[in-house]
């Protein structure tokens, strides 16, 4: 059969020609203006600089209203003074009080400077002294706002900051006075916030960083809320028991009293953060009934001072006042308020119950012992590696975002929210440690160090745990706090393992899938100016942080960390065709566009000890405007080949996105009839816009109204390219950013596509946001596409791990979670989907199962002298007897220009054959003369044409097509010319010496892709 590289052949020589070249960046915010809400009320941004104040940099927030607010799910994010895209974020814990300060530290600049109070938070945050924009955002998500004056009500933005020449702000941006070596800040006048930068702020030299507890200057530490010794405690303490001072309601009657009460100790939290224990009346628990038992028998005992000096099982009176810390019912106890008692009670016992649907049977259970009942299952893992939590849900299901199963707004999708609330538990560490910051990154993180906790596993309780409630959420927390350092026997619960090493088997002739690829960028942050990091737990950068267009790695050893899993995770979904989201767009940094691909191609091949990956290249007419990610098209070049040049969609609808790509498909040896178009697609993300683009409050996120559009257009763009390519199959796939119940998914499906994951594999999601599962990523198919499918797998080895596992976490922690598998090669799930090839090609066994994940992309095995080693064969035209060639003296000028053909084409590319409409439906073999050379068998469509491709190989110059009948007979000739190979490279800034050459060599030798990639002088070796 012919061999179809020619399409191929810009992809191939550019993964052996990537350089680097750096480019300029640009992005970002918003306010409050009735003093209702948090605002920035101080920063000092240049600590530790030569003359600074202080040896850290900070973020003072403010509080102006009467009641305490959490910072928990917000984030402090940051943008350079000329940035356009994504800020750069830094997650926030804890409560600004009631009409108090709440600080946050960075890392200064040096170590000049006195040391500030203790800092309520940190940040990783690196920001610039004299110019940028600062935002104080309620959501975790980074943000990707606007340049200029930005709106009040902004989606996401609570208060901004734009400060010295920042192109971001709100109002006016507020100058700055001297450089880092001028010892100044930013500080708000009041807590008023009028959404004007300038007007709001003025540069001072006297600082006042102030943190929740009040503090001002460095204090010994002490737990802030431990309540001093009394000295003249007034009325005697009541004497009540566990039960009486809990209530029967959220709140304890006994609220600012003080109480004298007994108890056995259940739990001891003397380490870890929470300076306390529980207590529970004896011989309480056990078989309860929630229907009857209506108020808990244990309490949370906050004492510091007499933590340390009690055991589980001892039986001790307590005195103390009674508070509601942030809804948990506390006994604030003294070093004096605590004795332990020597007479003999029974035990407490463990509550056999299932986790309560409700909160008032919840708060009967309140700090008391609980051996949870019934299945348990994993629903969520984002903050495990920073808080040791792991969110769960009671039952076998996990939590579905409630736009993925119903439509936005719908008593259905109450319904499902009510549900998520009801079954909603996170097991928790026994503390508050924060294992991101530096202090503890030399602790070895809760949970993943002892396993992997995967979401969809199944959690069993092997210990009893107590029923608490902190940070807003019930948690149930292990008797004693626990360490990646605790041994698993003594972990309080266990995870299933339900890791696949591979996809599930979707069957079809043929395979094709979607992959969002994070940020994949050849071009690390270390071959450009201007970027910051976010660094390891040695300082060392690992990704880009801010400051430049570079959005991946940070330098080549990470680089190679975040491939080696994507090579893995590609090939092992045993796919013909796979569309890339996330991929970088090269002519960004003044590179060939499809260098990143090349990259990727390369990497692939180099695993698959093969050629067996080619990409599609790039179309000649692109968008005027791009973003520094694209989308991208490869394919198995043995398996199957384009028909023509890619297309891509330019409308207005996707200023604000990636513009989709288009091709279509041929398998290698089949025909016309067995063609697909397949469209990659990555709609506007969920975390900003503003008028009809702000986010409604029905769950679909920000900027639905721009996805509407972006749907719209491109159920337009697909009947168009159906049209162009000659195909009604048709697979639209990627990242949507919208679950499978939102408006773009309706359009879609109003315009005739089935969305192939919630049809076949329902059970299925590829993504995770706030411990929801649902799908942004989807594969559409056309009816005649539908009808070839034969199955479908979200291929669950991304969305359900822990960030820690990525390349991105390369030691975050002492535990160093990295591996090169598949697992946590991105944040989103790859799906698969198997078709069936149409008309009269049977194609032979795709195969044996998808590459083994675990096999080294760096080192691959010797595939010998087996031909196509190591790669799916191609199918084959049918059995039948095997057309035979016309003889030369069959092609008189009798049966001359009978069939019409194009005047030229190309080495490679798919040509359309005019055979006559009074052939319609027969089977038709097409061959190119001087050499008889068969481009195919084919059936004749009902316009009389037929497509086919130019061997890769052709020679330049004229040659005859000739088309015969089923007969052998021959119906007619045409003269075409193939044109000459064009395109040498042109190597910007490089010369062709040393390892390009050799990589040029190894390339025409047919061994392979060999990189070259200069990196930016002073970079690190990697090891």
């Amino acid at each position: 059969m012919p061999k179809i590289v020619g399409r191929t052949l810009l992809c191939a020589t550019v993964a052996a020609t990537l350089l680097a070249a750096p480019l300029a960046s640009v992005s970002v915010a918003s306010a409050n203006t009735a003093g209702t809400g948090l605002v920035i009320a101080e920063a000092y941004l240049k600590g530790g600089s030569a003359n600074a104040a202080f040896n850290k940099k900070f973020v003072e927030i403010a509080n102006p209203t009467d009641v305490p607010v959490s910072l928990d799910g917000w984030s402090l994010q940051y943008r350079s003074a000329t940035g356009s895209a994504a800020f750069s974020t830094s997650g926030l814990a804890g409560t600004v009080p009631a009409n108090g300060t709440f600080l946050v530290t960075m890392a200064g600049n040096g170590a000049t400077g006195a040391e500030l109070p203790a800092a309520d938070d940190t940040a990783t945050l690196n920001t610039s002294g004299t110019t940028g924009t600062l935002v104080l955002s309620d959501q975790s998500q980074a943000l990707t706002l606007p340049t200029g004056a930005i709106a009040a009500g902004t989606a996401g933005v609570v208060d901004l900051l734009g400060y010295g020449a920042s192109n971001t702000f709100e109002g006016h941006v507020r100058t700055v006075d001297g450089g880092n070596t001028v010892p100044n800040g930013l500080v708000r006048q009041g807590t008023v916030d009028s959404d004007d930068n300038a007007a709001d702020f003025s540069v001072t030299t006297t600082l006042t960083p102030t943190n929740a507890a009040g503090e001002t200057a460095p204090t010994t530490p002490t737990d802030p809320t431990e309540p001093t010794e009394p000295t003249d405690p007034g009325a005697p303490a009541e004497a009540v028991t566990i039960a009486q001072l809990q209530g029967t309601t959220d709140t304890s009657p006994y609220v600012g009293k003080t109480v004298v009460t007994k108890g056995v100790v259940t739990a001891v939290y003397a380490t870890g953060g929470f300076n306390g224990y529980t207590v529970q009346t004896p011989g309480t628990g056990g078989a309860i009934d929630l229907g009857t038992h209506t108020a808990s028998d244990g309490v949370f005992v906050f004492s510091s001072a007499t933590a340390s000096r009690v055991a589980a099982g001892d039986y001790v009176e307590l005195t103390g006042s009674v508070s509601e810390y942030y809804g948990l019912t506390e006994l604030n106890v003294a070093a004096s308020g605590m004795t332990k008692l020597t007479e003999t009670v029974p035990a407490p016992q463990a509550a056999t119950v299932a986790f309560p649907s409700s909160d008032a049977q919840r708060e009967s259970l309140e700090s008391m012992l609980v051996a949870p009942q019934g299945d348990y299952t994993v629903a969520d893992n984002y903050t495990t590696n920073q808080y040791g939590e792991i969110v769960l849900a009671s039952g076998t299901k996990r939590l579905i975002q409630p736009t993925e199963v119903a439509r936005p707004g719908s008593a259905a999708a109450k319904a499902v929210e009510a549900d998520n609330a009801a079954r909603k538990v996170t097991l928790d560490d026994g503390g508050s440690t924060n294992f991101l910051t530096q202090a503890n990154k030399s602790i070895p993180v809760s949970w993943l160090t002892q396993g992997p906790v995967t979401v969809g596993a199944a959690a069993t309780f092997t210990k009893p745990v107590v029923l608490d409630y902190r940070n807003d959420s019930w948690k149930f927390q292990p008797t004693s706090p626990i360490t990646g350092a605790t041994a698993k026997t003594d972990l309080p619960a266990t995870f299933s393992n339900v890791r696949t090493a591979k996809p599930q088997d979707v069957g079809g002739d043929l395979k094709l899938a979607g992959f969002n690829v994070l940020n994949y960028f050849p071009t690390t942050g270390d071959q450009l100016t201007g970027c910051s990091y976010y660094t390891d737990r040695d300082g060392d950068p690992v990704t880009v942080n801010s400051g430049c267009d570079a959005r991946g790695a940070a330098e080549q050893e990470d680089f190679e960390r975040q491939q080696v899993k994507i090579v893995k995770a590609i090939n092992g979904l045993g796919a013909d065709v796979v569309s890339l989201e996330e991929i970088e767009n090269s002519a960004e940094f003044g590179q060939d566009r499809d260098a990143a691909v090349a990259t990727l191609v390369g990497a692939l091949n180099a695993a698959t000890g093969a050629d067996t990956w080619a990409c599609v290249k790039s179309p000649k007419t692109l968008p005027a405007s791009e973003d520094v990610i694209r989308l991208a098209l490869i394919y198995k070049k043995d398996r199957v080949a384009p028909t023509g040049e890619s297309t891509i969609l330019i409308d207005p609808a996707f200023t604000n996105a990636r513009q989709p790509v288009a091709d279509a498909f041929r398998p290698v040896g089949g025909t016309a009839d067995d063609e697909f178009l397949v469209i990659a697609n990555h709609f506007k993300s969920k975390g900003s816009g503003t008028g009809e683009n702000a986010d409604q409050g029905d769950g679909q996120g920000a900027s639905n109204a721009d996805r509407v559009k972006q749907a719209t257009a491109l159920a337009a763009f697909s009947t168009k390219m159906q049209t162009q390519y000659g195909t009604d199959k048709v697979f639209m796939l990627g990242d949507f950013n919208a679950y499978s119940q939102e408006d773009p998914m309706v359009v879609l499906d109003d315009a005739g596509y089935t969305d192939l994951g919630p049809a076949l594999d329902s059970a299925e999601w590829s993504y995770v946001y706030s411990g929801l599962s649902g799908s942004l990523d989807h594969v559409l198919a056309s009816p005649a596409a539908l009808a070839t499918v034969t199955g479908v797998d979200i291929w669950n080895i991304n969305s359900v791990e822990s960030v820690a596992l990525e390349y991105s976490r390369y030691n975050y922690n002492a535990t160093n979670l990295y591996t090169d598998d598949v697992y946590r090669a991105s944040d989103h799930d790859p799906i698969l989907v198997g078709f069936d090839l149409t008309g009269d090609t049977t194609p032979t066994d795709p195969g044996t199962d998808p590459t083994d994940p675990g096999t080294d992309p760096t080192g691959p095995s010797d595939p010998g002298t087996v031909p196509g080693a190591g790669q799916t064969p191609a199918p084959t035209p049918g059995a039948g007897s095997a057309p035979v060639a016309p003889s030369e003296s069959s092609l008189t000028d009798a049966n001359r220009g009978t069939v019409t053909a194009p005047s030229s084409a190309r080495p490679g590319e798919t040509i359309t054959i005019g055979v006559g409409v009074q052939y319609a439906g027969q089977r038709v073999s097409v061959w190119m003369f001087s050499t008889p050379t068969l481009l195919g068998t084919v059936t004749v469509a009902a316009d009389g044409s037929v497509r086919v491709t130019i061997p890769a190989d052709a020679p330049a110059g004229s040659h005859r097509i000739v088309v015969t009948a089923a007969d052998g007979s021959v119906i007619g000739w045409t003269m075409i010319t193939i044109d000459p190979v064009t395109g040498a490279l042109a190597f910007t800034g490089a010369d062709l010496t040393g390892g390009i050459a050799a990589a040029l060599l190894l390339l025409a030798a047919g061994a392979g892709v060999l990189v070259a990639r200069r990196r930016g002088v002073g970079g690190r070796v990697s090891g």
